[in-house]
């Protein structure tokens, strides 16, 4: 076997000691330390080299669009309304410019894999959806990209929608996501997204319980769906924000249903943040799904950014490393075991929830990425930067060292 290259000292997820990985081709040939072949070097120095960052919730169709939009009240209604207003005047060329934007800083920041949401609608027509089937083309050799045909409107109030769904799932669509909690039939939005994720036979992913009132949630009905259509393993809910609101003894039996049931969980703590506790004037409740709890149970969990740049979240720079900062920060969590346990929900963890493989590991894909840490815990605790990746093999990007230029030398004390 002729050896490409080799990454020297590279400290994989929970090793002690730093190894060294081949690459042959787009794949990992061998992960040994003093690996011997006269193969081009990189030398990691000891940082941290996982198998790259996995993005599973983000909208690059409408990211970049805050000058298009106002923001009043901050409130989701706010959000949904001023967005389909915007979206009407979305031309396929200007998606395309704004979500590269977008995914290159993703790229840059250690993401090489993401489920991208895409709304289709009579109002969004199928321009976004036009605009990301390229993206997914043009930069499939940096990141893999699946795309999420969205319903963010409802669907029992606008049946053309879902002809349009199923047309986007002919076309190249990977998985369709629904919001019932914008729909005026709930449960009816829910069955309707299964009936056609069964059709095409494809994942489904809900925005679901997007508020801190635990009255009236639609997680049960998504429960008994996936249970009884036995879809266990391929349905994920995202926001689930209602789960903040509950106390330990709830929790933790919903915690119990979601892992036998075979539902994975997204956490999105910019937007959640930002949208949630609006109506408080003091002691603002937090409004983020505690993951980490539900992780406890055995349930599939993950980190991810959402909105970049709109009314739904008028900040961000898609680094997932700053969103499992954020996400530790706000759940209380600082032990470095903890720590690495979030950083698995942006990484293998999140890598299981789209059901993709996860590395290192020889035989597998040459997927990988440095990053400016010895260990998972020091990379979200220090929000860590990406400093080079591969994908397949090839190098996807590279980060130069910061350098710290001084007026005059410091000289040791004494001297």
């Amino acid at each position: 076997m002729s050896i490409d290259f080799v990454i020297r000292n590279a400290r994989l997820l929970g090793a002690r000691e730093p190894t060294d990985i081949a690459v042959a081709g787009q794949k990992i040939a061998a992960i040994a330390q003093n690996f011997v072949c006269d193969a081009p070097e990189h030398d990691a120095g000891g940082r941290l080299v996982c198998g790259g960052l996995v993005e599973t919730h983000i909208h690059l169709d409408k990211a970049g669009i805050m000058s298009r939009c106002a923001i009043c009240v901050g409130t989701l209604a706010e959000a949904v309304s001023e967005t389909a207003k915007a979206k009407a005047a979305f031309t396929e060329d200007d998606v395309y410019a704004r979500a590269s934007a977008v995914l290159e800083k993703a790229v840059l920041h250690g993401t090489n894999r993401m489920r991208t949401f895409v709304e289709i609608d009579p109002r969004a027509g199928f321009r976004s959806f036009q605009a990301i089937r390229r993206l997914k083309a043009d930069y499939a050799d940096v990141v893999a990209i699946d795309i999420c045909a969205f319903v963010q409107e409802g669907l029992t109030n606008e049946r053309q929608t879902e002809t349009m769904i199923a047309e986007a799932l002919r076309s190249g669509a990977d998985s369709v996501g629904g919001c019932p909690y914008t729909d005026p039939d709930p449960a009816d939005h829910v069955r309707r997204i299964f009936d056609i994720a069964e059709r095409f036979a494809v994942p489904v992913d809900f925005h679901l319980d997007f508020d801190i009132d635990p009255e009236n949630s639609n997680l049960p009905a998504v429960i008994a769906e996936t249970q009884e259509r036995r879809y266990g393993g391929l349905v994920s809910v995202g926001h689930v924000t209602k789960l903040s609101a509950l106390p330990p003894n709830e929790l933790d039996a919903v915690a119990r249903r979601l892992a036998d049931a075979g539902i994975a969980v997204t956490a999105l703590p910019a937007t959640d943040l930002f949208l949630n506790g609006r109506g408080y004037d003091r002691l603002v409740p937090r409004g983020v799904a505690p993951v980490h709890r539900l992780a406890a149970h055995g349930v599939v969990t993950s980190i991810a950014t959402n909105n970049v740049m709109n009314p739904f979240t008028p900040f961000g720079d898609a680094s997932l490393t700053r969103m499992a900062n954020l996400y530790a920060n706000v759940a209380h969590v600082g032990a470095p075991a903890e720590l690495e346990r979030v950083f698995d929900m942006i990484a293998g963890g999140a890598a299981k929830l789209l059901g993709a493989p996860y590395g290192p590991q020889v035989g597998g894909p040459a997927d990988l990425v440095i990053f400016d840490a010895g260990t998972a815990a020091e990379a979200v605790a220090q929000i860590a930067p990406a400093t080079a990746g591969w994908k397949n093999g090839r190098k996807s990007f590279a980060r130069a060292a910061p350098e710290l230029c001084r007026a005059s030398a410091i000289t040791s004390a004494g001297s």
